[in-house]
């Protein structure tokens, strides 16, 4: 009975979030893996979602926490369970919000991590130097490399997530008016500008790279097609704007670790995340006022942009105190 009525609670908010606020399915997927969790939690408890209380949000956050769940995944949770609670309160489904005044603890406001502009400039060069290193024809290989460098450009130029590169198509590109229209989380749109190194990057890609990565034939592919992408036609009418060999779709796996891949020759192991918190980042400490990182990023709230404040900050006292003669420790 408990299950049953946890399952008709989950089914009415995930259509909420699909329907009334147009959230991605990866970001759904997101909320109901977190959410079962807590309905398993309270199921221990002979308890169910509409009933939950506040001590019960709060032991089952401490048992995330004793089960060294780091400190990130359990403020995505508390922030999925302040959702379903702020629904069904308004929904009238409930009179009490058992996540209403629950503080968040320090460790969960973790700084995202950002690459310095030499380790940038590393990774952005990697996938040419890699040529040497092919073990692909070297043909393919060029293809690959230069797809991979607009690739990158693109992620640190216009702070894009994995999943706004991989859904870009050819019309969103403005490359003669030096911006790109990008669709985010919510399917919100926002322009986002590019500079010259990314635009030249991105028109080596559309003139040498995309047309032959179009044209390869599957026999030469050593994966073979999805399903999906043959029923869509021919590969080379594809409107996406990044391929794969064959012209299929390239998967946001593909894309980590490509990423993965390119910033070894900084040192670091990046994620493609890391490239856009390095974008934000490094416009902060030039000077950019937060109201345009804000745009640039498609952040709703503009609270959201000031923890890359702090990642300057951060920096600015690192090289503070490793070159000012008084701030030396002694």
């Amino acid at each position: 009975m408990i299950a049953e009525a946890n399952a008709g609670v989950l089914a009415a908010f995930l259509d909420y979030l699909r329907i009334e606020k147009g959230l991605a399915r990866l970001s759904i997927g997101a909320y109901t893996t977190d959410l079962l969790q807590f309905a398993e939690f309270l199921l221990k408890r002979k308890r169910d979602l509409m009933t939950a209380r506040r001590i019960d949000v709060r032991e089952f956050l401490q048992q995330l926490f004793s089960n060294r769940v780091d400190g990130r995944s359990v403020g995505r949770k508390l922030s999925a369970l302040r959702h379903l609670y702020r629904y069904l309160l308004l929904d009238k489904r409930i009179e009490h919000d058992p996540t209403l005044n629950i503080e968040s603890p320090r460790q969960w406001k973790v700084l995202p991590k950002s690459l310095a502009r030499d380790e940038i400039e590393a990774t952005l060069r990697a996938p040419g130097e890699g040529l040497g290193r092919a073990t692909r024809d070297s043909k393919d290989a060029a293809v690959l490399a230069v797809r991979n460098r607009a690739m990158l450009e693109l992620l640190y130029a216009g702070a894009l997530r994995v999943t706004e590169l991989v859904t870009a198509t050819l019309e969103d590109l403005k490359l003669e008016a030096g911006y790109m229209l990008v669709r985010g989380k919510g399917d919100k749109e926002r322009i986002v500008p590019l500079g010259r190194p990314a635009q030249d990057a991105l028109t080596e890609y559309l003139t040498s790279g995309r047309p032959v990565l179009a044209t390869i034939s599957e026999s030469q592919n050593p994966r073979p097609l999805a399903k999906n992408a043959r029923r869509a036609g021919h590969p080379s009418t594809t409107p996406f704007l990044f391929i794969a060999r064959g012209g299929r779709k390239l998967t946001r796996q593909r894309v980590w670790q490509m990423v993965g891949q390119a910033s070894a020759a900084s040192g670091r192991h990046a994620s493609p995340h890391m490239l856009r918190h390095s974008c934000a980042t490094h416009m902060v400490e030039n000077g950019a006022d937060l109201r345009t990182v804000q745009t640039i990023l498609g952040h709703s709230d503009i609270s959201t942009t000031q923890i890359y404040t702090h990642l300057a900050l951060d920096r600015l006292r690192t090289v503070y105190q490793k070159h000012h003669p008084r701030a030396k420790a002694r």
